[in-house]
């Protein structure tokens, strides 16, 4: 029992410390840039790696592993998967499990992150209660998905290679390793990290209710095109499989973008959509 607390308490003094160092390091980063000492390599890292790791979690984590909108061979879904990983939101079955029990227990008893708890619980309070435990209930259906095991166990790795390469990207074009380090590693986990959050906590109290769903989700459009197509949450909670959660032309999703370039090279298969007539019967 003591040891299972010691090491709940190990992991709490980690989460502590990936809130805290990017909160900081983003502080940091807006007195640099305050004071012009910010090159173009930096922004330009800060964008390439949001866009790849936030991809990462929304196409990989997300839409392929926790809910199977599609199938793709074995190296396209190891890619995405690291790259989720680099995003340090936790290690892939573990996050799938616990977005796994969110939807069977919406804004209900047992969910991981309900605002019906505060709205900083769904936020950001949830990460450091006692009950954010990998459960083998939720875990259970990648028991035998050997890309998914190899991924989840490799997180460390993937998480430090996050700030390796941002690091040497800046070194190669000019700004230096420490400057890529900050932008495309620090203030790109501290964006990551809020606007994932926000889904959790934004999109579960503000935002319009388009479909009929046995929760509160909700359609925000700015977490929509700051999360790359996450935030139009009510469309995902009505259609939990849709690969495609922007479902109106004007709703931004570019995860549903890439995974249409995918299918279009033949890179990914079977992409589930609900029929039209399924999406015209949900609607309020």
């Amino acid at each position: 029992m003591n040891t299972k607390k010691a090491r709940l308490n190990v992991r709490k003094l980690f989460l502590l410390l990936a809130v805290i160092t990017p909160l900081a390091a983003t502080v940091w980063a807006i007195v640099l840039l305050w004071n012009k000492h910010v090159d173009w390599a930096d922004l330009f890292a800060l964008f390439l790696f949001y866009v790849l790791t936030a991809t990462g979690v929304g196409i990989g984590f997300h839409r392929m592993l926790t809910h199977k909108s599609f199938e793709a061979p074995a190296p396209v879904r190891f890619l995405f998967l690291a790259f989720g990983s680099m995003a340090l939101e936790g290690p892939a079955i573990e996050w799938a499990a616990t977005h796994n029990k969110h939807h069977a227990k919406s804004d209900k008893e047992g969910d991981p992150h309900s605002p019906l708890e505060g709205f900083w619980h769904a936020h950001l309070g949830w990460l450091f209660r006692d009950r954010f435990i990998r459960s083998g209930v939720w875990a259970k259906p990648y028991e035998n998905d050997r890309t998914a095991r190899i991924a989840d166990k490799t997180f460390a790795f993937w998480a430090v290679l996050g700030f390796i390469l941002p690091g040497l990207l800046t070194l190669w074009i000019g700004s230096g390793f420490w400057s890529g380090v900050l932008w495309g590693g620090l203030v790109r986990i501290f964006l990551v990290h809020h606007i994932t959050w926000s889904v959790n906590s934004v999109c579960h109290t503000f935002g319009r209710r388009v479909f009929r769903s046995n929760d509160r989700s909700r359609n925000e459009w700015i977490i929509g095109i700051l999360g790359l197509g996450e935030g139009w949450h009510n469309n995902h909670h009505a259609f939990p499989k849709a690969a495609y959660h922007g479902m109106r032309w004007w709703q931004f999703d570019l995860n549903g973008y890439v995974i249409r370039l995918l299918k279009w090279l033949r890179l990914v298969r079977n992409v589930w959509m609900p029929k039209r007539e399924d999406i015209q019967k949900r609607l309020i």
